[in-house]
Formats: structure tokens, C-alpha cells, sequence
């Protein structure tokens, strides 16, 4: 079953060939059965891959497959070649599974658009390429997939390209997350000077012996992919093209800007490990920038009226945990994350969407209001889901897997309590930025009438993805609710376990009970302020300080403001300076003095006898003069 692994990527690489060639020609029922079914048929195949990787595991539990060699150039031979172990495993199993769920939802989604098959095309290269991404053996087909995800975001943010604020987001996608990319070819760059390969398993047992700990050169390389990392992954200080981002078709949100794409950095990260634990240094950065990024992210959330934009700023803070998590050395804990959130937060997107779609495309909450009557199924499973990104304690999955970050930022070796106090704060302002929405959107007296009722292919994502935002918790229990940890243990063939001080289980039931305090508090208080006492919060808006730190916040605490002030303004000043083009001067001058050279010697030519008569004896008088002084 294992030597069938080549055709998991294959087989949505086809799809979307399929669609590209005769897209234009097909029914929407073929294109859906095209579009769906590769991906389907792709995760089905990976459910059975995963089931004999389990049971009947390869030696040393991981398997490579070489296809062909992609460069053989002074012996730099990278190949087309695949991975799997443990932690590609999961990213595989995330991204067929839920990308099938999100591609299902899509075929009758984008039912009347006129794009149906350019849809499913690029969403088709996106599942590939993202496959590509966490199955490459090497880090220049690792590379490939990694741009591959940052073209179909392009594609797929600026898909409704007639309106220019949807190309501009495009674009905007497109330049930030190339800076981080730049970091990361950089990064690339130095691991193949020094390592002469860049074979990912070579690297990482090389590693530890060529540099010490605290070695400055692997400080350098592992910056320099965390420059990728936070660039793919929306953090700081490049998170700013995520809540743009939603300018796409919901379903591209819930698969790209949720579940997958924004997640490429915590898999370079996990995949890297051994270089990022080389560094101490990188890996405090790391931690610090998920705890910046949650808490500043957390914080733009509450301000939103979007309910696209407020999950776009959740998910910004959701990956800031992930990076908390790597920072301080869980890497279970944060892969484990990971796959909680694909479940729950692909689900608030494709619920959003039901919402949208069902109220003419409108994406304001206050224009929506009591509408969990209208739409039950929407309602009780956007309900699941708030509740794990939440971290209701006990019941859904998102309190077992945020939990154990927050635990761990306290109590691992790389841990602080700054760190914790972080992940603490955080959890408590997501619950009341969750539950705002929740309690905006749902209750109240209805404003809207929903016209559009979800069909079968609208509800069964939503229905499958509740159930696993509830029971997939349970596939890591902490030691103080019975220590069941499959998931963990799966993941420690390839991650290093947790190191952890000795604290007591007493201690860490009583943190576990702060965090539910968290979440239970901060839904009461979105209850309390946006359902009993609304007027106070209108009234807070409207004092100057309310109405200034409102704005500060829905902004994005300005860094638009700062990138277009520090970068942008003075690029397109020396760009209207340079219009001309300085370094054309040079040619310029080059040329205007061929043309006084020219203009001279056209003069000698005039045609007439006596004044070339007169140029040679004048012309032999000089030489020989020169020949008498001489």
C-alpha cells in the first residue's frame, strides 16, 4: 500500500489538468465529479496509507520513495521524492480530508458562478501543491510546493478579479508572503553550503554534529526559515495580508486562509526541528512571536464587524498559539493544534459562508441578527465550533489542544511565565471575541429574512466537521484526565517529546482550571456586554478614547499604516524620481557622444577634392614634424 503514496499528490495534479483542458467543456456536474471526486479519491487513498503505516509500520516508521532524479548538476541530485513519517502523516490526512469536505461544500456553493471549472482548477493545484509541500523529501521540492500554495492563493484571493479591491488583495498576498519566501530562499541557500545537500533527513542528523548548540550559523539558518514561516503563516510582522485575504470565495478561506496553507510554517518549523533546537535563541523568537501575534490579532478581532474578517484575525491568533507551542519545544502539542483548528475553523468559514450565501452576500453580523431559527443546522454547528476555538472546557476538542500550549508555555524547559500570562490572556480574549460573533450573528431580533436554504452538499461538511471539533479532543488527554496521548505518541517517531520541569499533577489540574475560568469568563462577558447591556459598549465607542482605540484595533493596530508610510510611499517617490530610469543615463550618454563623433567625422566627408588635398599635406606636414622633433 505504502509504494501507492506517489498517487495521493497525483491524483489532484490531474484533476486539475483534466479541468484546465476540457473544464469549458463539461457539465457542472462533470466538473464537480472531476473536482471533488480527485481529491476524495486522493483521501480515501490516504486513510488506507495511513492505516498500513499504523499497523504494519516500516522500519525506523518512515518510508521514502524516489520517483526520478530532478537535477543532477556537480553532484546536487535533488529528486522527485517523497517522505512520509508520522508528522506528514497527519498533514496528509488534514489536508485530502478536510479539503475533500471544503471541495464538497464548493460544488454548491459556487453552483451559479460563471467560473465553476477555474474554480475547482485551482483549487485542485492547491490540494497538490500542498501535498507537495509536506511530502518532499528535500527541501527544494518542499520549495515548489511552498510557491505552488502561494500561486493558488494568489489565484484564489483575486478570483473575482472584476472587482479591483479583490486583485489588489491579490497582490497584496502575493508581495508580503514573497518576502518571507525571499528569507527562506536565503535560508536554503546557506543549509546547502553547509551541508551540501538538501535532503531534509540528511540535514537533520547532520546537523548535530557539524554545529554546537547556540552555534551563531544555525541562529542564522533558522531565522531565516522562521522569515519563511511567518510570512506563509500570517505572523508577525507579516500577518497583514491574511484579513484581506478574505476577499476570496468563502470556501478559499476555509481551505487555504484556515485549514491549510497558512499552516506551511508550522510544518517548516516541526519539520526543521532539529535546526530551530540548535538555536536557542530562534526558538525564544519563535515563542515570542506566537505570543505577540495572538494576543495583538486576539485583540483586532473583538473590533470587527466582518464575520469573515473577526475569523481571518482568529486564525492569525490560532497559528500564534501553534508558533507558542514550537517556540517552547511542544511540538505535539502544537501539531495536535493544528489539526484541531483545520476542523473547527474550516467549519466557522463554511458556516459564514451558509450565512452569506443565505443573506445576498452580506458580511456585516449587525445586519444579520437571530437567525439561529431560520438556519438550525448552521446554528448548532457554528455553536460546536465557537465553542472549541473557545476552549469551552471538558466538552470540545479545542480546550484539550490549547490547553496543553498554555500548560506547556508555563511549564516546559523553553517556557516562562510572560509566555504563559500570554497564552492566558489570549484564551480569554478569544472567548469573547468568538462568542460576539456568536451572540451578534444569532440571537436578537432577525433583520434579514434568509431567502437561500443549504442543500445536502452545504450541510454534511458542516454536520461531519461538528462531530470531529467535539470527539477528535480526545485523542490526547493530559496525565490529570487519564493520560490517553495516541496522538502524541504517533508523533514522537518523529518530534522529540515535551521536556518539562517536574511540576505536580496538582499544579497542572489548578492551571487547567484557570483556563476554563478563561473561556467561561470571557463567554459570560460576551453575553453580558453584547446581549444584556449592548448600550454600554455603544456608549464606550463613543468617547474619544473608545472611538481612537476602536479604530487603532480595526486596523490591525496600524501596521497597514506603518508598511505604506515606511515602504511603500517612499518606493513609488524614487520610483516617479526614477521614471527615466537613472542607470539609462549611462547608455544615454554612451550614445549622445557616438552622435558628436559622428556629427564630426560626417563633416570631414563633404565631397570636395581640394579640401581633402589640402587634409593630407596638412595631415603630412604634422607627422613629419613630429618625425624632425622627435
Amino acid at each position: 500500500m505504502l509504494e501507492l503514496l506517489w498517487i495521493v499528490p497525483a491524483l489532484p495534479f490531474l484533476g486539475f489538468l483534466l479541468l484546465v483542458l476540457f473544464g469549458k467543456h463539461l457539465s457542472r456536474t462533470g466538473v464537480a465529479l472531476i473536482g471533488v471526486g480527485s481529491v476524495g479519491i486522493s483521501g480515501i487513498l490516504t486513510i488506507l496509507i495511513a492505516i498500513s503505516f499504523i499497523t504494519a509500520p516500516p522500519a525506523g516508521h518512515h518510508f521514502a520513495q524516489t520517483l526520478w532524479v530532478w537535477i543532477d548538476v556537480a553532484g546536487f541530485t535533488p529528486a522527485i521524492a517523497f517522505y512520509l513519517d508520522s508528522l506528514s502523516m497527519i498533514f496528509m490526512l488534514v489536508i485530502t480530508f478536510v479539503g475533500f469536505l471544503i471541495h464538497l461544500y464548493s460544488s454548491e456553493f459556487m453552483l451559479d458562478d460563471d467560473g465553476y471549472s477555474r474554480f475547482f482548477a485551482y483549487m485542485n493545484l492547491f490540494i497538490g501543491s500542498m501535498l507537495t509541500l509536506v511530502m518532499g523529501n528535500n527541501l527544494l521540492l518542499l520549495y515548489l510546493g511552498w510557491e505552488g500554495v502561494g500561486l493558488c492563493s494568489y489565484l484564489l484571493i483575486g478570483f473575482w478579479y472584476q472587482d479591483p479591491a479583490n486583485g489588489y488583495a491579490a497582490r497584496k498576498a502575493f508581495v508580503v508572503t514573497r518576502v518571507g519566501d525571499a528569507s527562506m530562499a536565503v535560508g536554503l541557500f546557506l543549509l546547502f553550503k553547509h551541508f551540501s545537500t538538501l535532503n531534509i533527513q540528511s540535514i537533520l542528523t547532520q546537523a548535530p554534529d557539524l554545529w554546537a548548540i547556540g552555534a551563531p550559523v544555525a541562529t542564522a539558518a533558522a531565522l531565516l526559515l522562521l522569515g519563511g514561516a511567518v510570512g506563509k503563516s500570517a505572523q508577525l510582522p507579516l500577518q497583514t495580508w491574511l484579513p484581506d485575504a478574505m476577499a476570496g470565495p468563502t470556501p478559499v478561506s476555509a481551505l487555504i486562509h484556515a485549514a491549510t496553507m497558512v499552516t506551511a510554517g508550522v510544518y517548516l518549523i516541526a519539520r526543521m526541528h532539529v535546526v530551530f533546537a540548535l538555536s536557542p535563541i530562534a526558538m525564544l523568537i519563535v515563542a515570542i512571536v506566537g505570543a505577540l501575534t495572538l494576543l495583538l490579532s486576539g485583540f483586532s478581532a473583538i473590533t470587527q464587524v466582518d464575520i469573515k474578517r473577526v475569523l481571518a484575525y482568529s486564525t492569525i491568533s490560532q497559528i500564534g498559539y501553534m508558533f507558542l507551542g514550537l517556540g517552547v519545544g511542544a511540538w505535539s502539542a502544537a501539531i495536535f493544534h493544528f489539526m484541531i483548528h483545520a476542523f473547527f475553523k474550516a467549519l466557522l468559514f463554511l458556516g459564514a459562508g451558509v450565512i452569506i450565501l443565505t443573506h445576498h452576500h452580506e458580511h456585516n453580523m449587525f445586519k444579520m441578527r437571530g437567525i439561529r431559527k431560520q438556519l438550525p443546522v448552521t446554528f448548532w454547528t457554528f455553536l460546536i465550533a465557537s465553542g472549541a476555538l473557545a476552549a469551552f472546557p471538558l466538552v470540545t476538542a479545542g480546550f484539550y489542544s490549547k490547553d496543553a500550549i498554555i500548560w506547556y508555555a508555563w511549564s516546559s524547559e523553553q517556557g516562562s511565565p510572560l509566555l504563559w500570562v500570554a497564552g492566558f490572556v489570549g484564551a480569554f480574549i478569544t472567548a469573547i471575541y468568538t462568542f460576539r460573533m456568536v451572540f451578534i450573528t444569532f440571537f436578537g431580533e432577525p433583520r434579514m429574512e434568509a431567502t437561500h436554504k443549504p442543500g445536502i452538499r452545504l450541510k454534511i461538511p458542516l454536520v461531519v466537521l461538528g462531530t470531529l471539533s467535539v470527539i477528535a479532543g480526545f485523542l490526547n488527554l493530559p496525565e490529570t484526565m487519564g493520560h490517553f496521548t495516541p496522538f502524541s505518541d504517533f508523533l514522537h517517531f518523529a518530534l522529540p517529546a515535551v521536556r518539562t520541569f517536574h511540576e505536580t499533577l496538582t499544579q497542572e489540574f489548578f492551571f487547567q482550571i484557570y483556563t476554563a475560568l478563561a473561556s467561561l469568563v470571557g463567554i459570560y462577558l460576551a453575553y453580558f456586554f453584547f446581549i444584556r447591556k449592548f448600550e454600554f459598549i455603544v456608549q464606550f465607542t463613543k468617547t474619544t478614547f473608545g472611538a481612537a482605540l476602536q479604530r487603532y484595533w480595526f486596523s490591525g493596530w496600524a501596521f497597514d499604516w506603518f508598511y505604506d508610510l515606511l515602504f511603500v510611499r517612499p518606493y513609488i517617490w524614487i520610483a516617479r524620481i526614477n521614471k527615466e530610469d537613472v542607470f539609462d543615463l549611462i547608455y544615454d550618454g554612451i550614445a549622445a557622444i557616438s552622435r558628436v563623433f559622428n556629427r564630426m567625422f560626417s563633416f570631414t566627408e563633404s565631397g570636395r577634392i581640394r579640401a581633402y588635398a589640402m587634409s593630407i599635406v596638412i595631415g603630412a606636414i604634422i607627422i613629419l614634424t613630429i618625425a624632425v622633433v622627435l
